[in-house]
């Protein structure tokens, strides 16, 4: 039986739409307000979901997945992590540590469910966020998933994007450079996705950029580490997932004693150019722990 939390209403970031039935909330932890989607299934629970985003992400990365993951049966929330879109944004680069990162997923897992374990999801840079949580505090989590997350970086990985952030200060450029067919124009020019990305660029903190960038560059393998825990894990990527070399993936499943699924159809973001695939692979998971 899971226990719900009240926690306060909060306003939508960014023009997109929030799909029926997906709450905007504030989840209050030590470092400020981190705002969250939560959905809740009309029937029984069948327990407790923390999704966790990427580098450049935030909680809407995962917008349109969040009434899938409740028409399956499951609660589900959806962070955005400290820094990013309309989370809170501390100063100081010692703040966007992995550390840091990790000790926010682990709080935010105990206000969920009266500290009760939860299922535990990271996309990308938000797959080793949630490693090193899981490392961290093993009996907040029923379950570990690393999804498009690799087991380690490597030096200079994103060398010309912090280049680029540290030189300007802003994040735009970073955008501008990244899409160039799009840099400079109205927002009335843009399509709705790139419009937002904008936006969430903007709004997010060039510490929190500096920051998961110096992570992704962190070569340290915590594999083992994370097997020791005992937690029952699985790793998933789309079948053209460039983000991490597909090989490492395979391996890291391999030597955690993984679970180990290829989505089909899709790239870096399953959860979007193919959610049913992906929502099979979770479910089936999950439902087993």
């Amino acid at each position: 039986m899971t226990t719900l939390h009240d926690f306060a209403p909060v306003p939508p970031f960014g023009h997109l739409p929030t799909p029926a039935g997906v709450d905007v909330v504030g989840i209050d932890v030590p470092v400020g307000r981190l705002t969250a989607y939560r959905v809740v299934p009309s029937g029984r629970s069948k327990g407790i979901v923390l999704v966790v985003p990427g580098y450049t992400g935030s909680k809407e990365d995962w917008r349109t997945f969040m009434p899938l993951l409740r028409d399956a049966g499951w609660t589900a929330v959806a962070i955005s992590r400290r820094g990013q879109a309309d989370s809170a944004a501390p100063d100081g680069r010692g703040a966007y540590t992995l550390e840091q990162e990790a000790a926010d997923v682990v709080r935010v897992a105990g206000l969920l469910d009266d500290g009760a374990p939860v299922h535990l999801i990271g996309h990308s840079l938000g797959g080793v966020i949630v490693r090193a949580a899981a490392i961290a505090s093993p009996a907040s989590f029923r379950d570990v998933t690393l999804f498009c997350s690799g087991p380690y970086g490597w030096p200079n990985r994103k060398f010309a994007e912090k280049g680029i952030v540290a030189e300007t200060r802003t994040n735009r450029a970073l955008f501008d450079a990244q899409n160039p067919l799009w840099a400079g124009r109205p927002d009335d020019e843009l399509p709705d996705d790139p419009r937002f990305a904008r936006f969430r660029f903007d709004h997010t903190s060039v510490l929190s950029i500096l920051g998961g960038a110096a992570i992704l560059e962190d070569p340290t393998d915590t594999t083992e580490a994370l097997r020791d825990t005992g937690l029952p894990t699985l790793v998933a990527h789309g079948v053209w997932d460039g983000a991490w070399p597909i090989p490492w993936q395979r391996d890291m499943a391999s030597r955690l004693g993984a679970d180990y699924e290829v989505i089909p159809e899709s790239y870096h973001g399953p959860q979007v150019e193919n959610p049913l695939g992906t929502l099979a692979v979770f479910d089936a998971f999950m439902n087993a722990h």
